[in-house]
């Protein structure tokens, strides 16, 4: 087993060190979620629907002003920013 060690190590030296820190990253923010997750099952169903409704409002409304949106969703976001206010252009 001893051996089996020595080689993982030396194999990981080899590899970036961005590799390494998007990995760790990767973990962290899974972790994250999961504890996210089931905070979010303990909580009042309506202030989770609340939070998730403002989250996604801002999301939306910063992707018609800045125009930043996914390409997939550009018709939708064409749809409706006539409504709202955008970036002037430069």
């Amino acid at each position: 087993m001893l051996s089996f060690a020595v080689n993982v190590a030396l194999k990981l030296q080899r590899v970036p060190r961005e590799n390494l820190i998007n990995l760790g990253l990767g973990v962290l923010v899974l972790i994250v979620v999961v504890t996210l997750i089931k905070y979010a099952a303990r909580i009042n169903k309506f202030l989770l629907f609340m939070v998730i409704l403002v989250t996604v409002m801002v999301v939306g409304l910063t992707w018609v002003y800045e125009r930043n949106e996914p390409k997939f969703l550009t018709p939708m976001i064409d749809a409706i920013a006539p409504f709202f206010p955008t970036r002037p252009k430069y």
